[in-house]
């Protein structure tokens, strides 16, 4: 069954935690240069592909000590809430284009890009915490590539826009005061009888 609450909340996280990351200007790139319907299948299906793993390990981590298993994912949200405060903001890189606008190269460009741009990527260790923090690995899947795919529209239909009216800095402040929240959940957890 699926636990709306489970996935609303790691929907709002992973959202939050991506909007200031290379996959929108990414997506952006992309979207001024293809059709956005195909480079948004491409991005999909590589988003897709990184939650599939990251909610696995997830589930492998829900095998080990509860108390363990919390202390670590706390730790690993306060590093993760770290990271976003104290990283530099990342310049556009270049993408190198597909030759032609052809269904296969552009989704094929988008899917190699992402995935070989996120793999490992901040969201993708923080989905894995919330699998492992709250075992409902479905709820955690959907939540999290939702979150990726609307990212990813976003970037690909109105990065610009949104960047003008959002501060990055802001969105990357409450990304992290989130994780620094869901941290002292599960350090609690840790730690409480």
């Amino acid at each position: 069954m699926i636990s709306l609450s489970i996935t609303a909340l790691v929907f709002g996280v992973v959202l939050l935690a991506e909007l200031p990351d290379k996959t929108a200007l990414a997506g952006l790139m992309l979207g001024t240069r293809y059709r956005a319907s195909y480079v948004f299948a491409g991005v999909a299906a590589a988003f897709a592909v990184h939650v599939t793993l990251a909610v696995a390990a997830g589930s492998v981590l829900t095998l080990l000590p509860h108390r363990l298993v919390q202390a670590v994912v706390g730790v690993l949200f306060l590093a993760g809430a770290a990271i976003l405060l104290f990283r530099k903001e990342e310049d556009e890189e270049s993408v190198r284009a597909p030759e032609d606008q052809s269904f296969w190269k552009v989704s094929g460009a988008g899917f190699m890009l992402i995935l070989v741009a996120e793999f490992g990527d901040l969201t993708q260790i923080m989905t894995a915490n919330l699998a492992a923090r709250y075992d409902d690995p479905l709820s955690v899947a959907i939540g999290a590539v939702l979150a990726l795919w609307a990212v990813a529209g976003l970037g690909i239909l109105g990065g610009r826009t949104l960047m003008k009216h959002v501060p990055l800095r802001l969105i990357t402040r409450i990304a992290a005061a989130v994780m620094v929240v869901l941290a002292g959940f599960s350090l609690y957890e840790a730690v409480a009888p």
